[in-house]
């Protein structure tokens, strides 16, 4: 419903838009018209004629549209240019008056054309999704449905070529998909039954049955099409200053220009003012600039929730990253299998995996592959019980840190994998293992650091962020060799809510801070940031909704191209902004002196507002590099 109404939305904008295009047209044909007879007869009638038809039809939409604005109680350019056209028009300057209203018409068209690029963003969005799926029915046989009507549960086969219906996995077949639309990853993804595969992305290769997993309003590219309709709607704090001067704006001018017609008794003095002091390079300033670094953002999967953030970010000065899965692959590997005597490393193994079977961690999935690997078929326990950041228990398995056996009744011996008085290093993460309330071994995972985590890193300093911290739930020891390597500050064996209250203590020192994380376990600390940053978040509810900047993908070079497009974009802003006052200043002066003709006015009114739009677009360049 809401994807219909929105294409409805954008429907009749655009038909409004191409209307206003064949009226600016159709008026200037007949202006020019009235122009070049002018300059071939010597009858003013003849000249006149197509000059009051070129002002009827380019003036009266304006002169509608401003008593509507004022009718809602609102005030923008249209008042403006109405004023002028009419005073033109009464006193038989009929060119004139055409030509006021056909320059604020074509400038108003620059500013629609340039705030409708989120808009399109979310059209281009609804066309990724197809309209129709090949549903499999319980023979096997296929039947041809809309995508909309998809629910969970559904199988649905899909075709080189086509667009997948819906979020789901792959139960049979394998291919290769283009999930540019969704993550910004350039090269298309290969994927085996058990993959997930996001709606609106393409196959390229292979004929795939997919399990649908989600329904229709609740899929990834659903959420993110909800994404950047509300990064439009949301106001930064420069537009929200420019809204609250915009009452007194048009009473001044106003004020001003009534001043210079009575002393001077020239209206087309009056005129010029009116003209030249039309805001719309001043409102166009910020839109602009923002709606271009949304598109740069989103075609590197790069999504912003709110624009507001974009002025944020810029200013940061400390980060604060979870370890696992941000900065570390988050793909542990056994390191060590350690368990008491009278069991075999096989039935430790086997006991672990059997707890771990229900849980999403990164160490459970890490120790799950290794009983998959050698073959072993897993039976789900009973009961499940799992405490984030300490461990799980399953039946009368426990699995997880030292304090959480212990808040069990467990007695722990002395020397432990991972302990300095053991053999195994420090820098690895150790899952303690109690059986029927008994100690009964322990392995040790290692995790990776990321291939690009230290350029990203080098990256951000250069960038004048000097405080860099890391959290994690891990051992001291794991920690701390992640953190030597990036060169960062860490703290280790931390809880979820205490990376909040560590999120709270760095704000409160006077930073202003980004955090990075998973989104789901860092949940709490992205909330207490004064920037958010969810990375990989496709197909994730908790990470696309707990941040205010959500990655699509996994790419750490994103996160110093979001603090570079921040820049950038405040900077465009105040470039725009300057020029916008300064240049109305300036031809407010000469038009108030009698230098400049109200059709003059015109055309250097419309030309500051080309410059401003083209010096916004330049930010649709950045992060071209990354592409």
């Amino acid at each position: 419903m809401a994807h219909s109404f929105l294409k409805k939305m954008l429907d009749t904008e655009n038909s409004r838009f191409r209307l206003e295009i064949i009226s600016c047209l159709t008026g200037g044909l007949f202006l020019i018209d009235s122009w070049i007879t002018g300059l071939i007869y010597s009858n003013p009638v003849l000249s006149e004629i197509p000059g009051i038809i070129a002002a009827l039809l380019l003036g009266l939409p304006l002169i509608w549209h401003a008593v509507s604005d004022l009718w809602h109680g609102e005030t923008d350019m249209n008042e403006f240019a109405a004023l002028s056209f009419t005073a033109s028009f009464s006193i038989g300057e009929y060119r004139t008056a055409a030509a006021i209203a056909f320059f604020m018409i074509l400038a108003e068209l620059i500013e629609y054309r340039s705030q409708i690029g989120a808009r399109k963003n979310i059209e281009s969005l609804l066309k990724l999704s197809p309209d129709t799926a090949v549903k499999l029915d319980n023979d096997g046989s296929e039947i041809k449905v809309r995508s909309n009507e998809l629910r969970r549960g559904d199988v649905v086969r899909i075709r080189p070529g086509d667009s997948v219906p819906g979020d789901g996995v792959i139960i049979r077949g394998e291919s290769s998909l283009s999930e540019a639309a969704i993550t910004g990853e350039s090269l298309p993804q290969d994927k085996a039954p058990g993959a997930l595969v996001y709606g609106g992305t393409i196959n390229v290769s292979g004929m795939i049955d997919v399990e649908i997993t989600t329904d229709a309003a609740d899929t990834t590219l659903s959420r993110i099409k909800e994404l950047i309709a509300g990064a439009e709607d949301s106001r930064t704090p420069v537009m929200r200053l420019i809204d609250q001067y915009a009452g007194w704006y048009t009473p001044v001018i106003l004020m001003l220009a009534a001043i210079v017609l009575f002393f001077t008794r020239d209206i087309n003095r009056a005129i010029s003012m009116l003209i030249i002091a039309c805001p719309c390079t001043i409102l166009l300033s910020s839109p602009t600039a923002l709606v271009s670094a949304l598109s740069a953002a989103a075609r590197l999967g790069v999504i912003i929730r709110n624009v507001s953030v974009l002025e944020i970010a810029g200013a940061v000065n400390a980060m604060v990253f979870d370890k696992t899965g941000t900065l570390t692959t988050g793909t542990l590997s056994l390191a060590g299998i350690y368990p008491v005597d009278g069991l075999s490393e096989d039935d430790l193994l086997r006991k672990i995996a059997v707890a771990e079977f229900s849980s999403t961690h990164p160490a459970a999935r890490a120790v799950i592959g290794e009983a998959a690997q050698r073959g072993w078929v897993l039976t789900p326990p009973e009961k499940f019980e799992e405490r984030a950041g300490q461990g799980v228990k399953a039946d009368d398995i426990l699995v997880g840190k030292v304090e959480w056996l212990v808040s069990h009744g467990v007695e722990i011996p002395p020397d432990l994998p991972g302990q300095t008085n053991s053999n195994d290093s420090g820098d690895k993460s150790v899952l303690l293992v109690a059986i029927d309330g008994n100690y009964a071994g322990a392995v040790t995972l290692r995790d990776h650091v990321r291939n690009d985590a230290g350029e990203m890193m080098r990256q951000i300093r250069n960038g004048g962020i000097d405080k860099l911290v890391m959290l994690s739930g891990d051992r001291r020891g794991a920690a701390e060799r992640v953190a030597a390597e990036l060169e960062c500050e860490v703290e280790a064996e931390i809880l979820p809510e205490d990376k909040m209250n560590r999120v709270t203590v760095i704000r409160e020192q006077g930073h202003i801070l980004a955090v990075v994380g998973d989104g789901v376990n860092d949940a709490p600390a992205l909330a207490a940031g004064d920037v958010s940053i969810a990375m990989g978040a496709a197909g994730s509810d908790v990470a696309i909704h707990s941040a205010s900047i959500v990655l699509m993908n996994n790419k750490l070079d994103r996160i110093p191209f979001i603090m570079k497009l921040s820049r950038r974009t405040v900077s465009i802003i105040r470039q725009n902004l300057i020029f916008s006052i300064l240049y109305i200043l300036v031809l407010l002066l000469l038009s108030a002196s009698g230098t400049i003709h109200p059709a003059l006015a015109v055309i250097m009114h419309t030309a500051s507002a080309f410059l401003v739009v083209f010096n916004s677009a330049r930010l649709l360049r950045e992060g071209e590099e990354l592409s």
